[in-house]
């Protein structure tokens, strides 16, 4: 008798969830006079709004500097985050708890403490306008850190002995006998490192003025509040749509290693 309740509850849960989603996309396919129905099926399909995202932004010149930005950083903490996260796990070497409460510590601080610092910095490199400024504050993350020491806290010492044994160096361990056998973890880092800088708006308004450098978020957030959109919703849920669907997609093709990396990392000490 339980059963049938609780999976009521779960599809209500569902189509709550899902339904502001389904609306967004279907709004982007019917005419700007139907966008305010409730109904998720459009009398009439239409692509007008898409092809004015496109001919009013340079959309698609956006997309591939997000691409660019977003894997760039994505690589950079899978590489640099496993590096310390191992040696905060495996390695034993003064200070090494003092190090990992630091970098636990720097979780909890916002961003907005460290935005003024981190601006003078990149004026000081000359790196204000290119992709540098949009990479490299961003290549290390705590969280990533904190994800690969219990990730590999987590692994036989034994792989890690016999490798040893076999004359590899530590960079050889990490990345030719951790990293196999860690997937879900790195596949849980790149996922959340993917969409947070995927969805970067502040730090991209900051450092960036050259419209040929924006990424996929501010253009979008330019092309909402500047005017562009002459306030038109189809055009801006059209845009919104471009904007989400990479990170939808990645998320939907990795979500099984994603679950299973939450469920077995996070936990061991």
């Amino acid at each position: 008798m339980k059963k049938p309740l609780i999976y009521t509850i779960l599809i209500v849960f569902v189509v709550f969830s899902l339904y502001p989603f389904l609306w967004m996309a279907s709004s982007t396919l019917r005419p700007e006079g139907e966008i305010g129905a409730l109904g998720l099926i459009p009398s009439k399909l239409t692509f007008e709004h898409y092809k004015e995202v496109i001919h009013k932004i340079p959309i698609f010149r956006a997309l591939l500097n997000s691409f660019i930005v977003a894997g760039s950083v994505t690589a950079g903490v899978l590489v640099f985050g496993s590096m310390v996260g191992y040696a905060l796990s495996r390695l034993r070497f003064r200070g090494r708890s003092l190090i990992f409460i630091i970098i636990l510590f720097t979780m909890t601080l916002p961003f907005q403490i460290t935005l003024i610092p981190l601006y003078v910095l990149m004026v000081k490199f000359h790196w204000v306008n290119s992709y540098l400024a949009l990479i490299v504050p961003y290549m290390l993350t705590g969280f990533s850190i904190l994800l690969f020491r219990q990730y590999f806290m987590a692994l036989p010492q034994d792989l890690i002995d016999a490798a040893r044994i076999d004359g590899c160096s530590e960079l050889w361990i990490l990345y030719r006998v951790l990293w196999p056998n860690s997937i879900p973890a790195l596949i849980t880092v790149g996922i959340l490192t993917f969409m947070t800088s995927w969805n970067e708006v502040l730090w991209p308004l900051i450092v960036i003025r050259d419209r040929a450098m924006m990424t996929m978020p501010q253009i979008v957030a330019i092309f909402h509040i500047g005017g562009q959109a002459e306030a038109r919703l189809g055009v801006k849920l059209a845009a919104a749509m471009l904007l989400a669907m990479p990170v939808i997609l990645a998320y939907s093709f990795f979500q099984k290693y994603f679950i299973e990396s939450m469920a077995t990392s996070g936990l061991k000490e």
